[in-house]
């Protein structure tokens, strides 16, 4: 009976992810409209509780939600099993993606059909930036953080400064746990420390592991796993870390090819984390298509996997873990930071464009501002807006 409810489960989960447009907040939507109105797997404040608790760890929100659910239902295994359906159709399509654009790289077709994608994803990256500020940047703390943290990371194109804007920023409101509403601690708990060592020894062990064979697999695998231990304010911002780090840094991947992955990525369902396999497949051309399948992997695998050991360690504990009030309160200042970086990345993108001719200029400014302007004054998609980027492309490239 138990075996059977687990297959149904998983399921509905395959469902979610090939249901599941608009991100986090649409994904948590569609959680409690299946998993508790329809399934009635976990109640209502269940879910929300475990969303909460998802909300303040490193990670993709609405991965760890739904792998969180998982665990409840079903224990680790049942959890792990969870992750894998949930990520595998959007990091399959991803990785294909990256290969595709390759192949047509190598053969030397005009990509030209993608013009206009370019500066609809900045428009996008500022649409998020513009969503993600008003969600998450409502004191004035917050406010100065946000726009220190953007000034700051705007200037300062080294990914090292992102988790120093983040630990001083959760430091900062952290001081200001009395605001927070006082709850009655329970009873001592007991921690498990097995999964929190795992974490540990993967972090430490990829570092060493790349840094004594520069073997471009692990070093990938080791600066994802970090990127996925360190972000904060999801997709959105997980995206602006790549920028910086994949192509501002490391320059594994073209400005226009990070875009177009960028803008492809919202027109599936299933976690925005997905990206990862975009970048890691195509941080790895040079060693062919077995290659770049190969960056896919590792690119899902490094990103995924600390949340998900995060999860396993700690929703043993989280019911004594949120009782401490300095904990709510240092999620202020790592959100407001992270909606920083955000509209830093956006501006940066945006700064690229400076260098080009005024009639290029000008029209993909006035790309970015329309792009802007549709998706946050209107309730059209960004699917169809992309798809129709795409399809003008196609047809401007045959005049």
């Amino acid at each position: 009976m138990r075996k059977s409810r687990h297959l149904i489960f998983l399921r509905d989960v395959l469902f979610l992810t090939l249901a599941a447009f608009g991100g986090p907040q649409a994904h948590v939507a569609l959680f409690l409209e299946v998993l508790v109105k329809k399934r009635n797997y976990i109640s209502e404040q269940e879910l929300i509780d475990l969303n909460s608790f998802c909300q303040i760890l490193p990670g993709p929100a609405s991965t760890q939600t739904l792998t969180a659910v998982g665990f409840r239902i079903g224990g680790p295994k049942l959890a792990f099993l969870t992750l894998l359906v949930w990520i595998l159709p959007a990091c399959l399509i991803m990785t294909m993606a990256a290969i595709g654009l390759q192949f047509l790289s190598d053969s030397h077709i005009s990509l030209d059909f993608a013009r206009f994608i370019e500066p609809m994803a900045v428009g996008l990256v500022f649409v998020a930036a513009y969503k993600i500020g008003l969600l998450m940047v409502n004191t004035p703390i917050s406010y100065v953080i946000y726009v220190v943290s953007a000034v700051f990371c705007f200037f300062v194109k080294s990914p090292a400064v992102f988790p120093i804007v983040l630990i001083i920023a959760g430091a900062i409101t952290s001081y200001r746990y009395r605001e927070q509403q006082r709850v009655e601690k329970k009873e001592k708990f007991k921690v498990e420390w097995a999964n929190l060592i795992l974490y540990g020894g993967i972090f430490v062990g990829a570092a060493l592991l790349g840094k004594i064979t520069d073997a471009l697999p692990i070093r990938l695998f080791e600066n994802f796993f970090r990127n996925g231990s360190l972000i904060f304010g999801g997709g959105e911002a997980l995206s602006a870390l790549f920028y910086k780090e994949f192509v501002v840094f490391k320059e594994y991947l073209e400005p226009n090819q990070f875009l177009t992955g960028y803008a492809l990525q919202r027109t599936l369902p299933g976690p925005l984390f997905s990206f990862s396999s975009f970048i890691g497949g195509m941080a790895m051309k040079e060693y062919g298509v077995w290659g770049q399948a190969l960056g896919g992997l590792v690119g899902a695998a490094g990103i995924f996997l600390p949340g998900t050991i995060l999860i396993f360690f700690l929703i043993r504990i989280w019911d004594n873990i949120k009782q401490y009030r300095v904990v709510k309160a240092a999620k202020e200042g790592l959100n407001a930071a992270s909606a920083g970086v955000v509209i830093a990345t956006a501006l940066i993108l945006f700064w690229d464009f400076l260098s080009l001719p005024v009639y290029e200029l000008t029209v993909n400014t006035s790309i970015v501002l329309g792009t802007f302007a549709i998706l946050v004054f209107t309730k059209l998609n960004a699917t169809y807006l992309i798809m129709a980027g795409f399809l003008v492309g196609i047809a401007c490239s045959y005049c």
